[in-house]
């Protein structure tokens, strides 16, 4: 019987999970790549930060993803420790939505539901139908898989061991939350914990106290995986992590200080008795529970909130260290989010426009050794040094977009996947161009070779040129603008007939004896790979226009 009841409440669970994942997945497909830009431009204040990462969190189901998201934008300076620790605080809050929804009791329309979901996925041919019918599936199948650990648990009710055991969380709190915790950490889900609860109090194997202090370890276990997982990641990433734990951790212990009165408030303001029994089933005990677990998180957060400054000053006496920036290896791409696909695909957006940067500044350093032939050897020694981490940059985006791709995509995230792998090669290749002319300008000085006047001011002319070519491309990889062609169409043709037209000066130059035959040809050289970062710079305004 035991064996029985274990195999179908794990195939409940699952049910409950893959509902999870499902309608998470459609919902982040819907909304998901809108995330990062609200954290960057609502977290001005506290009270926005905790908003936005309430929000976030309910809508795409993670606060994993949440917590990358935040940790990647106090990396790139556009959001402070404390703000950072607003959002975590509100991804706690946005979780207790899986607990709201699953508090319902529509068990009734699960079937009927996930067969709507399926059809519209499957028969849908906008990819906006395609993603409603999925999170439809994923819903109905979450209550279906709670109705199946429902049943599988009642027989539990009579087994005066399991009775005897789940007391003692009513009079014994701590077991519970350690308990609780344990059971989230080795789901790594907070979502499968809190349905495995409800699933077990709707039986009547634990009453209303037993759920709520399961409920208050399920607190603790979600940011020990945190903990987990910003294992040799930044120092960023460990002071939020450590302030999620904190936080939780001396939150769980307040309302243990309090427990019998805090169960006893939620009981007062949900409707209904928890324990009451109506035809076998217990109607209220879900909604209890889930009340019990937004009313802490609430509470917690109200509670804290005006104490973000302390949190971030203990986090950084607890996390020593200064946040330094990135010299070799990219910090913000974390395969844990690879089911995140909207999320992902706008860190590795992230990480590619730190890359344009780097490129772009590889160019502007070479500004004094090609006009004034001045600091060849220092400059060039600094562009082989960025091109390293450009390399370095290229391998590790290639690795994580490719193992993306195997992800479950939609067409749309696929060719988006491409056209970034596309962006990337270019701009590697730009580097490579920088570094020709830092080489090219280290020969020139070596050799002793003067360029005319002319040659000088027109160099100076293509240079400048190019530079805000470039500027405009790396500027369009954060927010392309609609006109990006347009714009950048005149920029290569104008480029295209300065090389033409220099070369033809060059050459009379040459015959004028204005200029030596060996500076000559360096001085053409230098005119190819501005060409070609023109090239290369239309070619990635074409990937950012859907071009390619």
């Amino acid at each position: 019987m035991i064996t029985n009841i274990l195999l179908t409440t794990l195939g409940g669970l699952g049910l409950f999970l893959f509902g999870m994942h499902i309608m998470s997945d459609g919902l982040q497909k819907l909304a998901g790549p809108k995330m990062r830009h609200i954290l960057e431009r609502l977290t001005t204040n506290r009270v926005v930060a905790v908003i936005a990462g309430t929000a976030i969190t309910s809508v795409i189901q993670s606060s994993s993803a949440t917590t990358v998201m935040t940790v990647g934008l106090v990396n790139a300076g556009l959001m402070t420790l404390r703000q950072a620790i607003g959002v975590v605080i509100g991804s706690n809050i946005g979780t207790t939505v899986t607990a709201q929804i699953i508090a319902f009791n529509l068990t009734d329309i699960a079937l009927p539901t996930i067969g709507i979901g399926m059809f519209m996925k499957l028969l849908g041919r906008k990819e906006r139908t395609k993603f409603s019918g999925e999170f439809i599936m994923g819903f109905g199948l979450i209550f279906f898989g709670l109705f199946v650990m429902k049943d599988a648990m009642t027989p539990l009710r009579s087994a005066p061991w399991i009775s005897d055991l789940f007391i003692y969380f009513s009079t014994t709190p701590i077991l519970g939350v350690v308990v609780g915790t344990i059971i989230t950490m080795l789901f790594q889900s907070s979502s499968a914990t809190i349905g495995l609860v409800i699933a077990l109090a709707s039986s009547g194997v634990v009453d209303f106290y037993g759920a709520a202090a399961l409920v208050l370890g399920d607190n603790i276990g979600t940011t020990i995986t945190a903990q987990l997982a910003s294992i040799g990641t930044n120092v960023s990433a460990k002071r939020v992590a450590i302030s999620h734990l904190m936080f939780n951790v001396i939150g769980v212990g307040i309302i243990l200080l309090i427990f019998p009165l805090f169960v006893e408030f939620v009981d007062f303001v949900t409707p209904g008795q928890p324990d009451l029994a109506l035809n076998g089933n217990l109607p209220y005990i879900a909604r209890h529970i889930a009340n019990f677990h937004t009313i802490f998180n609430v509470a917690n957060c109200l509670v804290f909130l005006p104490m973000l400054g302390i949190l971030a000053k203990i986090s950084a006496l607890i996390v020593p260290g200064e946040v330094r920036p990135r010299t070799f290896r990219l910090e913000s791409l974390d395969p844990s989010i690879f089911e995140t696909v909207p999320v992902a695909l706008d860190e590795a957006k992230q990480e590619i426009d730190y890359m344009g940067n780097e490129v772009f500044n590889m160019l502007a350093v070479v500004e004094n050794p090609i006009i004034d032939n001045v600091n060849t050897d220092k400059v060039l020694k600094r562009v082989e040094e960025m091109e390293s981490l450009v390399d370095d940059l290229q391998k590790e985006i290639n690795t994580y977009l490719t193992e993306l791709s195997r992800q479950s995509v939609t067409e749309s995230q696929s060719k988006e996947i491409f056209s970034m792998l596309y962006m990337v090669s270019n701009l590697e290749r730009i580097g490579d161009h920088c570094e020709s002319l830092a080489k090219l300008c280290k020969r020139r000085n070596e050799y002793s070779l003067i360029f005319s006047d002319a040659g000088k001011k027109e160099l100076n002319e293509i240079f400048h040129h190019t530079l805000e070519y470039l500027k405009i491309i790396i500027q369009a990889i954060k927010d392309t603008p609609s006109d990006l062609i347009e714009q950048v169409r005149r920029y290569e043709n104008r480029l295209n007939t300065m090389r033409r037209e220099m070369r033809i000066n060059h050459m009379d130059r040459l015959k004028d004896s204005v200029c030596s035959a060996d500076a000559g040809l360096i001085y053409v050289d230098i005119l190819t790979s501005f060409e070609k970062i023109g090239d290369h710079a239309y070619n990635i305004a074409e990937s950012l226009s859907g071009i390619k």
